[in-house]
């Protein structure tokens, strides 16, 4: 099994294997390509955000500055939006449904790393997925953590961190976030 393969199955993977550093490093010339076009370029950024991620809907629209580890572990559906200075982290894969909104200085972190000491002071990491449904809002500075799914019409607080999965059509916030209210 190689590194790549064991990042994606969740299993502890070194990422200091040379095709896991070839991969991000890829994704860093892409993101600094990315996050250097003008706002007037709309056609060359949908460009560059399409042939990063591994799939996207029609409508996607990321403002600058972006960053990610892989871009090639991130789904988004259609009419996808992310405000400025977002961040994924995405050693796992990362789908996003359909009309979802990132608020500014979101981050979404599959990559974890282990409690014991020792195996965390080897240098390994693991990953989690995330899964975020149809028609979320993360509200500013929110963090959703590795493994968390949300379901659809999740309204996120700003400022949440997001350490569990929760089902549809709630707001949830706080750190860590739990449900405040219904969402209809």
């Amino acid at each position: 099994m190689t590194e790549l393969d064991k990042m994606l199955s969740g299993e502890p993977y070194d990422p200091r294997d040379p095709e896991l550093v070839a991969l991000r490093r890829k994704a860093r010339l892409a993101t600094e390509e990315f996050n250097r076009t003008s706002t007037d370029d709309y056609e060359k950024r949908v460009d560059l955000i399409k042939r990063l991620f591994g799939s996207t809907g029609d409508s996607v629209f990321i403002e600058p500055s972006f960053r990610c580890d892989y871009g090639r572990n991130i789904h988004v559906g259609e009419n996808f939006y992310a405000n400025f200075d977002c961040v994924i982290l995405d050693c796992a894969e990362v789908r996003i449904g359909k009309n979802c909104m990132l608020a500014p200085q979101v981050g979404l972190y599959t990559a974890t790393h282990s409690l014991d000491p020792v195996q965390r002071n080897s240098g390994t990491e693991m990953a989690r997925p995330i899964v975020i449904g149809d028609n979320c809002w993360i509200g500013g500075h929110a963090t959703i953590n590795p493994g968390v799914t949300l379901g659809d019409n999740v309204i996120v607080a700003s400022g949440a961190v997001v350490t569990k999965s929760f089902g549809d059509n709630v707001v949830i916030g706080g750190v860590p976030a739990r449900v405040i209210r219904s969402a209809e």
